[in-house]
């Protein structure tokens, strides 16, 4: 099993930027790829970013240019940056985690953008 906890939410402004963190309870190296989702209220989960245990990356077209996913091994986390932040950003972000054929999931963090 994996555990992730996520960090590093809030409320900020539009074109302001945040942080996302999501720890990992096992060595990333073992787990095949991560990434972050979001849902706002009344939609589906989305995709926003993912990185793979190679390193590969891939977007959603709507954050292309604005947000960066990135990894530390050492640290097993995973980390969203956020630049640019639109009141459409507004949802609740899940970390996300494939190991072994199952996929985990982290509690959600709460991201708020204020026009």
């Amino acid at each position: 099993q994996v555990q992730l906890v996520e960090s590093g939410g809030g409320l900020v402004q539009a074109g302001g930027s945040l942080r996302l963190s999501c720890a990992a309870s096992r060595s990333m190296t073992s787990i095949n790829g991560m990434g972050w989702y979001r849902q706002a209220p009344g939609e589906q989960r989305e995709l926003v970013a993912q990185v793979q245990r190679g390193g590969s990356t891939n977007y959603a077209d709507s954050v292309k240019g604005r947000f960066t996913i990135s990894r530390d091994n050492a640290k097993n986390t995973v980390y969203l940056q956020m630049n640019s932040l639109k009141p459409e950003d507004t949802a609740v972000y899940y970390c996300n985690a494939l190991y072994y054929f199952k996929t985990y999931w982290g509690q959600g963090t709460q991201v708020t953008v204020s026009s």
